[in-house]
This record gives structure tokens, C-alpha cells and sequence, in this order.
């Protein structure tokens, strides 16, 4: 969370919270605890509840007053009276309607933060002595570790200051913050999360649990395993963890799809583009040439698949077929079914007219596979793709028409995830829940209007719904509307370069 200059000429200059929102429980919460803390460069007031409750703040129109109003909440135990400070005169609390409402008075108007944590759940108040400026807060008495906030760093490298309506902006370390969105509309709230990395210090890259397409896992799983800074789900899959879309880990094709949907490619200096890439390839084994219906994916009727080390131990095939090895340019072994796959290889599956093809290639034989995604994307290395685009050179552009997505995806409010960039070109993980009481979801036009507002010149639209989980530092950031994070295909990881 970002602090604002306080400006002692202009009380209406003070920094208020806008609306901050939660789950909220069927039946009240319970407060169990106030806790109190009284540090060098901040006080921090610590409320514990059984839940997380909804709540709203406001603060007094001569600054001296920060109103904290929880929503199906009660005091089972109050600890309040007493408190004060330098900096807090008192607090008082009182009970109206089924709301819990907190009011913190101070000696002379401050800044202040309010912040939560999901598990346990907490809610704390910081408020701030002195000017603004960045806070480097000393590790309190209960043991929580404030985060850093962000504004003022000489080694920030081309993080610019973000935008401050409806944002709360912290600082994680150098060239990398977070931003949490959350806005009460009148048809309900919206909470949205937000990871904005420096290119010139991070890199992005899609990452697939275990290191094959084959199974499913949660994004905290992967992101553990590859020990990033950052994660988020990617792309589109089936019940397998088979990908449906293009898919590009460390210039191997790990995912094909030939219908025309929006893709993002990191090129070799960490520059992004986004676009519509094609996927034609062919096989030539002998004297007999073949196109390729998909790579890493189920062998269809008359098709032919290329597996890869991308796809996991072996090819899973069923007995109907023919597979070919491929290894350093010629035909290395030949079986009908379930072929291992080698780091170093390739297995060309067959089935109907293509095995009839190929039936008279023998071990030896000349073996050539030619891919070609288009000109901008052959030597791109990392590609997801997913869709729809949803901002284009600074303007909301929507396409999910033109890429004929389903009714599901298209219409209506939903958890979403995304990828974009900003103008000084950092990358930006964002996810916004749904489904739920603390956040209806966005719209495909909405979320794409939210994520320009944020500050990103270039978007696109990822796998949403129950699969969105954004993870920074190993720990869910949102609510999955699930209630727990759903096991996926692929997740886009962030790591330090």
C-alpha cells in the first residue's frame, strides 16, 4: 500500500482508504481480539476475528478520525479501552444493525494503512508518525512483519508510481509490487489483485507441474517447484493437463491449437508481443511427407501427433497405431504404442491414413520434422496463448468474438486472470475474483477496462473461473471461487534474472 504526501495546509489531502473488502461469513464474525502496539515509526492496532468479515473505512473530515465499519460482525471480547499513544487518543467501538463500528481518534491527522491477512484471519491499522515518505517499519512486538511500501527508491530501476483511485500499492523489493483493486459499485464489489515486475530484473515464463503436459496441479505447487518470485494460471486445458492453445517452453512446442486465438511471446531481450501465431508443421520420414495435427496432445482418427519431453515419460498411446522414434535426424526404433520419450528425441504417433502412410519407413531412414508459427513468432521462446485479447496499443479491444470463444467465457461476470504490460514495458499478473460475496467478478469488457486503468498498453485474457490463483512468494494472494485453488495445466512464473 502506497502512502501520499500528507499536506498540513489541506486537511481533505490526508490519505483514506477507500472501501476494503473480504469474504463475507453467513453468520457474524467473531472480534476474539484487540491487540496494541506502539513503535518508533508507526503504531499498529491488530483486530482478530474467528472470520474474515466484510468492513469499509472513512476518515473524519478534520483528519482526527478513522472509522472502521465491519459488516456481520460482533465483539465477542473487546480489549479497547485504554489505548493510547502519541499518536492515538483512544479507540471506542460500538454495535448497531449487525455491524461492528470501530472508531480511532487521534491527537492531530496522520497517515495511516489499513491492511489484511487471510489466514489467520486479521485485520491491522498502522498509523504513521511524521511526513510522508517510505516506511521501513521495525518488526513489532507480536511478532508480524509489515511490508515494505512502496515510493521513494533510488534503486527502483522503471517502476513508475501507479494509479492511486481505488489501489492500495506495496513495494515487495526493487522493480517489484503489488497492488490490491477493490471498489464497492452499486450492483456490488469487485476485488482485484495485482503483481507489477521490471523487466530489466525479472523474467516470465510458463511452467508446467513436474515438467510435463500430463496431470494437473495447483499454481502455489508449481510455483514452489520452481521456486518463483511469482505465479499465476495460464493457459487453457482439459481434464488431463492436456494444453488447449499454443504453448512454448524454452523454444520446444509443448501445445498447438489451429483456431486463431490471442497469444504472448517473450522475446530474447524480455520484450513482449502479443498476436495471432499459427502452427503448421510436417514430417518427412523416407521418401513420405505428413502435416502434423498437434504436438503433445491426444492422436485423432487419421492424425498424426508429435510428442515431446514436454508430454512426460511416455506417449500413452493405445495399440492402434505406429510411432516412430526420431533422433538426431533418422528413424531410431519403431513401435506400435506407448513409446518412451527421450530427452534428446521425438516420437511421430500415427494413426489411419497417416500409419498407411508410413508404413513402408523402416530404422534409418531419413527423418525431417519442419514447424513454422510465422515470421514475428519461429524464434520467440516463450509463448502462452489463451484469449481474448482485451487491450491493444492503450485502447480496450475485446476480441472474444472474433476468436468465437463460448458463451461461458464470453458473457458474464467471473473470476478472470490476465497478462499485460505497461508503457515502460514491466509485466503485470493480475487476477480478480468472483463468484463470491467480497467480489462479483468482472466482465471480459470490464476486466479489460480494469486492467487499462491499472496502467497496462497491452492485455490478454487467461484461463479464469475457478482456475484463477495469483501466488507471490509461495502464498495465495486471492480467493479462488472454488474455495480452494483448482489444480491446472500450466501457470505463467515469474523469477529473478
Amino acid at each position: 500500500m502506497k502512502f501520499f504526501p500528507y499536506k498540513s495546509t489541506c486537511l481533505a489531502a490526508v490519505f483514506c482508504i477507500a472501501f476494503q473488502s473480504a469474504v463475507w461469513a453467513a453468520s457474524p464474525a467473531s472480534l476474539s481480539d484487540v491487540r496494541f502496539h506502539s513503535g518508533k515509526q508507526h503504531d499498529r492496532i491488530v483486530f482478530d476475528w474467528s472470520e474474515m468479515p466484510g468492513y469499509k473505512v472513512d476518515l473524519s473530515d478534520d483528519g482526527k478520525c478513522i472509522t472502521l465499519t465491519f459488516r456481520s460482525a460482533a465483539a465477542s471480547k473487546w480489549r479497547g479501552n485504554g489505548i493510547s499513544s502519541a499518536l492515538v487518543k483512544k479507540i471506542t467501538h460500538e454495535e448497531k444493525n449487525g455491524r461492528l463500528i470501530v472508531k480511532i481518534f487521534l491527537h492531530q491527522p496522520a497517515q495511516y494503512k489499513v491492511e489484511k491477512l487471510k489466514n489467520p484471519a486479521r485485520v491491522f491499522v498502522d498509523v504513521v508518525h511524521g511526513k510522508a515518505g517510505k516506511e521501513s517499519a521495525a518488526l513489532p512486538s507480536d511478532g508480524e512483519q509489515p511490508e515494505k511500501v512502496s515510493g521513494g527508491d533510488a534503486d527502483s530501476g522503471n517502476m513508475k508510481p501507479g494509479p492511486t483511485r481505488d489501489f492500495s500499492e506495496i513495494e515487495l523489493a526493487p522493480g517489484l509490487k503489488k497492488t490490491i483493486y477493490s471498489r464497492w459499485n452499486s450492483d456490488g464489489p469487485v476485488e482485484a489483485f495485482f503483481i507489477e515486475a521490471d523487466r530489466n530484473r525479472y523474467q516470465v515464463k510458463p511452467a508446467l507441474d513436474g515438467g510435463q503436459v500430463v496431470g494437473r496441479e495447483s499454481v502455489s505447487r508449481i510455483s514452489a517447484e520452481q521456486n518463483a518470485v511469482a505465479a499465476m494460471n495460464a493457459s487453457y486445458f482439459d481434464w488431463s493437463g492436456v494444453i488447449l492453445g499454443m504453448l512454448k517452453i524454452d523454444g520446444v512446442m509443448a501445445g498447438t491449437t489451429y483456431m486463431k486465438r490471442t497469444a504472448m511471446g517473450i522475446m530474447e531481450d524480455g520484450s513482449v508481443i502479443f498476436g495471432y501465431p499459427y502452427y503448421s508443421a510436417s514430417v518427412t520420414l523416407g521418401k513420405r511427407s505428413w502435416p502434423v495435427s498437434g504436438v503433445d496432445a491426444e492422436r485423432g482418427e487419421n492424425g498424426l501427433v508429435l510428442y515431446n519431453h514436454w508430454y512426460g515419460p511416455s506417449t500413452r498411446t493405445n495399440e492402434y497405431g505406429l510411432e516412430f522414434l526420431v533422433k538426431q535426424g533418422k528413424v531410431a526404433s519403431i513401435r506400435t504404442n506407448n513409446t518412451p520419450i527421450p530427452k534428446d528425441g521425438v516420437v511421430v504417433s500415427v494413426h489411419g491414413a497417416a500409419m498407411d502412410a508410413f508404413r513402408g519407413v523402416k530404422v534409418g531412414d531419413m527423418a525431417r520434422i519442419e514447424e513454422d508459427m510465422g515470421a514475428d513468432w519461429n524464434h520467440v521462446k516463450q509463448v502462452v496463448g489463451a484469449g481474448p485479447r482485451l487491450v491493444a496499443d492503450g485502447k480496450v479491444q475485446v476480441t472474444a468474438g472474433a476468436e468465437e470463444f463460448p458463451s461461458d467465457i464470453r458473457y458474464g461476470r467471473a473470476p478472470r486472470s490476465a497478462f499485460g504490460v505497461t508503457k515502460e514495458g514491466n509485466y503485470v499478473f493480475a487476477v480478480v475474483d468472483g463468484r463470491q460475496s467480497s467480489s462479483h467478478g468482472c466482465t471480459l469488457t470490464e476486466w479489460a477496462q480494469l486492467l487499462k486503468q491499472y496502467g497496462c498498453v497491452d492485455a490478454m485474457n487467461f484461463d479464469g473461473g475457478g482456475s484463477s490463483a495469483l501466488v507471490i512468494n509461495g502464498r495465495l494472494q486471492n480467493s479462488p471461487s472454488d474455495g480452494n485453488e483448482r489444480n491446472v495445466g500450466s501457470a505463467l512464473i515469474l523469477v529473478k534474472k
